[in-house]
């Protein structure tokens, strides 16, 4: 038997890889299972991932969610069954856990006509079914949308938050006022994370308002990928003298990724006339 033939025989069939995705303890292999069903799974595992979305038992709904999610990936196969039994599962489903999931997987989806039931969702008591309403609706340019991202960009909960303005700020070309707005209003966000977010976003919208506590924060020694990604998109000379300075200190670090990225800043907000740095 060839080598070749001998791998094909080693492969898993979906009905093993559907076992898998139900039953390993390690998450990592149940979502490697699950991927490989989205690629490879036909009209049974769709049947399957069906019958789990009724299951009694949540852990099983939130697997046939997921499998639901990119079944047919690349092509979207199943789209219409598989966004029906899922908006479904939204309306009734009563376990915080699983509408967390199915919201999630509706992003995958990117169908319009989930907006509204997620929307209904934004004020959930559980911040994770409120952080699955934020990636269900990520990329999205529709008003509701877009208002319901706003509104969770102030959420109580940081990841929320966090994810909220990234949607906002980086996943859509859509400029407003409102938008603006709601980004600026991060800028002061406790969590670092969110501040860096809503930078990135108002500097793709050129948007001033973000290079005083971009440049404080690059004074103060902080530069993290989101900030060094902010300067970049602004590309402002003000920012230069701190973005020199950091690289200063950064002399014994040119091996990574984040000094390249640091390089690129510079570059972007190198003076006209470096007389003037």
């Amino acid at each position: 038997m060839s080598d070749n033939k001998e791998n094909q025989t080693d492969q898993p069939d979906d009905r093993e890889l559907l076992h898998t995705a139900l039953t390993a303890e390690d998450e990592d292999v149940s979502w490697r299972a699950i991927s490989l069903l989205h690629h490879r799974g036909g009209h049974h595992t769709f049947a399957q991932a069906l019958a789990l979305c009724s299951s009694k038992d949540a852990h099983e709904r939130i697997v046939g969610a997921h499998i639901l999610a990119q079944l047919g990936s690349p092509d979207k196969a199943f789209h219409e069954g598989a966004v029906a039994t899922l908006m479904g599962m939204l309306e009734r489903e009563q376990e915080p856990e699983v509408l967390s999931a199915v919201a999630t997987t509706l992003g995958h989806r990117h169908d319009r006509r989930a907006i509204e039931p997620l929307a209904r969702l934004k004020r959930h008591p559980d911040e994770d079914v409120r952080f699955g309403v934020v990636m269900g609706l990520l990329a999205l340019e529709d008003k509701l949308a877009v208002e319901t991202l706003i509104e969770l960009s102030n959420d109580t909960d940081a990841d929320v938050r966090d994810w909220a303005t990234f949607g906002l700020g980086s996943q859509i070309e859509l400029d407003t006022p409102a938008i603006r707005e709601a980004l600026a209003a991060r800028l002061t966000d406790e969590d670092g994370d969110t501040r860096g977010e809503a930078m990135v976003g108002l500097a793709r919208r050129h948007d001033v308002r973000m290079i005083a506590p971009l440049l404080t924060d690059l004074e103060n020694g902080y530069a993290g990928s989101l900030l060094l990604e902010a300067a970049t998109e602004i590309a402002d000379p003000r920012l230069y003298p701190a973005l020199i300075h950091l690289q200063e200190t950064w002399e014994g670090e040119r091996d990574n990724w984040l000094y390249r990225q640091l390089e690129e800043a510079i570059e972007k907000c190198r003076p006209a006339d470096d007389s003037l740095a």
